[in-house]
């Protein structure tokens, strides 16, 4: 069999597992990520505990790890105390930290790395990423994207995640942001239903991505476990190309008490229909732990195969 080179190539062969949520992994750590940068704060100070927890989805079974880049941003950085120089080397170190995390996982099948690109909302560290429309022009999100982009591109992942997009508006400023850097790229929403969080029909939304050339592979993190399943098909049906799945655990945030309510319902067992309807990228987001990329690895790789390693 030839090997496998790209990550594109290796989604031809059959279903890949991704990580989980890196904040809660590194929570569960004590890690007090109460900061604007989220887990990004870490990249400065404190590295290896990012590394840790990426290693810690590797050998849950993980073939994909995602960076801890999502809330990264030239402006965040300064308003740290970094110049853009600074910033940018923090940036590009969490392509580092998770590929030396797939290293010491050990031989046996290739691990993939994807540098996490978040919307401009994250940045906001408001929770204006479940809302969208920031009421920025197209071209000031591109502006805002493309810096960043550029950096993680030049870091060398197999892949550019643009995930957690709630609008089509801010999709189509990360589409025009990815052209021409050379890195294969994943465009995520994060839905509620049938539409965008910010109210546009997915069928738009995932349209979007059909005819860009950068994007290998189209879908949805961030939601609920009931939504991922028929956006799962929809856009398998709209753009033709492999789909990413990644929900949320699906416990429901009481903003009141600040705290988290209900059952967890996101289950591995529920990755075998996701495949079905064209699913080639299944893992988890927020609070999911390596406890269920371990069981989705088990029903997606029951050999304990995966890709092959490439020689290099």
């Amino acid at each position: 069999m030839d090997e496998v080179r790209t990550l594109p190539e290796a989604l031809a062969r059959g279903p890949l597992v991704l990580d989980g949520g890196l904040s809660n992994q590194l929570e569960s750590a004590g890690h007090d990520l109460g900061d604007a940068l989220w887990s990004a704060r870490l990249l400065a100070d404190r590295p290896e505990a990012l590394a840790e927890a990426h290693l810690a989805y590797v050998r849950a079974g993980a073939d994909v790890v995602l960076t801890a880049s999502y809330q990264a941003s030239f402006e965040g950085f300064g308003r740290r105390g970094a110049d853009r120089a600074e910033a940018a080397a923090l940036m590009a170190s969490s392509v580092r930290l998770a590929r030396e995390a797939a290293r010491l996982a050990g031989p046996g099948r290739r691990r993939w790395v994807a540098a996490s690109a978040g919307p401009y909302g994250a940045v906001l560290a408001d929770g204006a990423e479940y809302r969208g429309r920031y009421g920025l022009s197209a071209g000031a999100l591109e502006r805002f994207h493309r810096p960043r982009l550029e950096v993680l591109a030049a870091a060398g992942p197999d892949a550019l995640a643009l995930e957690t997009v709630p609008d089509t508006e801010e999709a189509e400023a990360m589409l025009r942001a990815v052209r021409g850097l050379g890195v294969p790229a994943w465009l995520s929403y994060t839905v509620a239903g049938e539409r965008t969080r910010a109210g546009q029909p997915l069928t738009e939304a995932f349209a979007l991505a059909a005819e860009a050339p950068e994007v290998f592979a189209v879908g949805v993190n961030c939601c609920t476990p009931e939504d991922a399943g028929p956006a799962v098909a929809l856009a398998a049906r709209i753009t033709g190309k492999p789909v990413v799945v990644y929900p949320n655990s699906g416990e429901d945030w009481d903003p009141s008490a600040a705290r988290w309510r209900g059952p967890a319902r996101m289950s591995a067992a529920l990755a075998p229909e996701w495949v079905r309807a064209g699913a080639r990228l299944v893992g988890g987001c927020c609070r999911v732990g390596p406890a269920t990329v371990a069981e989705l690895a088990a029903r997606l790789h029951p050999a304990g195969g995966g890709t092959q390693q490439a020689g290099r």
